[in-house]
């Protein structure tokens, strides 16, 4: 029989927010072992994942602390004027960095590239064992512990195990955690765009009542990520238009802000929800990223929420151990769950209700949306609070950045 494998923590799911939670733990001295069925040689391909995200100045302050700013940071696109407006020729809102020395409000990245560094982070890092692909056939959560015996029947145990298995977590639902959740009648359509006209590293989230449309710049300067929110009903119809049809019509939808568009990449489309977790832990167990809550990308905040959740569970853990607790201590996880709940909620009811608001058609909600757009512009507090949650300032990472050697 083969010899069981001790670890500090487990985690399912080698995502991005999984393998920056094992970063963030193997900088503060604690050993990870991560599980995940995917093929790592498929997951790093080009054609994998067409999506971009946009890491906000926080975040990416966490990414430097752990090493991995040198390998990112030439590969990202400064975000440094976030541009909303209702329509091609409403109100607009700019957020600006008010000092110079502010830095950008955040970088965009390539999925496929933040997932590439990462795991060449993870594989070089004593501390961190991946286990891809491989699968848990059995969990056993209990009092003396965690068991994990994989497929092919290696076992593996720790004093807790962290769930990042994204929307669907199978461990989550196991653990019988209920999830407010319902879906949003759109879909999203992502894909990559050339355009004649610099984008001068500028976000621009355009509202329609049908959806917001998103373009995000990636380096180059003539390039941007195309996130774009229709009908439900209406999107497998764009998706099979021609490239140069789809193009026009983005362009359309656009305003021409950055000139003529050329499509690049594939598209994909899938659709959007909301979830939430009634609870982020249960017995020896946390939830972080997507398997606690999802979101609209109206804001995209969604990313830089799992990073938050990274962020906290990392320093409740390492604080722990350095404090000689039981890293599965109940009362250790409810730290962290009270951490995160307040953010977290607010975020997802912030993007919701934006959503709902943006939705609305007509003459009268239109003008209030502008209005709101002027107020916001005006009222630098106000503006000042919006810019915060940009930059991700209001969560757990400026805490923990104190705490990580960089």
């Amino acid at each position: 029989m083969a010899e069981t494998q001790r670890s500090d923590v487990i985690v399912l799911g080698a995502g991005l927010v999984g393998m920056t939670l094992a970063l963030a733990l193997e900088a503060g001295g604690l050993s990870v072992a991560m599980i995940d069925p995917a093929d790592p040689a498929a997951q790093l391909a080009a054609g994998f994942d067409g999506r971009a995200s946009a890491v906000s100045s926080s975040s990416w302050r966490m990414l430097e602390a752990l090493g991995l700013g040198s390998s990112l940071g030439w590969q990202g696109d400064p975000i440094e004027r976030i541009r909303v407006a209702e329509g091609t020729s409403g109100g607009a809102l700019s957020f600006v960095p008010d000092l110079e020395g502010d830095g950008p409000l955040g970088l965009m990245f390539e999925n496929r590239l933040l997932r590439t560094v990462l795991r060449e982070a993870c594989e070089a890092r004593s501390g961190i064992r991946l286990l891809m692909p491989a699968r848990a056939a059995d969990v056993a959560r209990d009092a003396a512990g965690v068991h994990v015996t994989l497929a092919d029947g290696r076992s593996l145990t720790a004093p807790l195990l962290v769930a990042a298995e994204g929307r669907n977590s199978p461990m989550r639902e196991a653990a019988g955690i209920k999830v407010a959740r319902w879906r949003y009648d759109h879909s999203a359509i992502v894909t990559m765009l050339d355009h004649d006209k610099p984008h001068g590293n500028v976000a621009h989230e355009i509202f329609y009542p049908a959806g917001p449309f998103a373009l995000l710049p990636l380096k180059g300067g003539h390039r941007s990520a195309l996130v774009w929110s229709m009908k439900a009903e209406d999107a497998p119809a764009m998706v099979t238009l021609n490239a140069r049809a789809f193009a026009a019509e983005a362009e359309k939808r656009s305003g021409g802000i950055v000139g003529t568009l050329t499509l690049t990449a594939p598209r994909s489309t899938y659709p959007l929800g909301f979830h939430h977790a009634a609870q982020i832990i249960a017995e020896r167990l946390a939830l972080i990223g997507d398997a606690a809550h999802g979101i609209h990308p109206i804001a995209g905040q969604g990313l830089n929420l799992g990073f938050r959740d990274a962020a906290a569970l990392a320093e409740v853990l390492i604080e722990g151990a350095r404090s000689g607790l039981d890293l599965g201590d109940p009362q250790l996880l409810a730290r962290y769950q009270r951490w995160r709940s307040l953010d977290t909620l607010m975020v997802a009811g912030a993007t919701d209700g934006l959503t709902r608001l943006f939705g609305v058609s007509g003459r009268a909600a239109t003008a209030v949306r502008r209005f709101g757009l002027g107020v916001v512009e005006r009222v630098s507090p106000l503006k000042a609070f919006f810019m915060a949650e940009a930059r991700g300032e209001s969560g757990a990472l400026p805490r923990l950045l104190k705490g990580l050697p960089v």
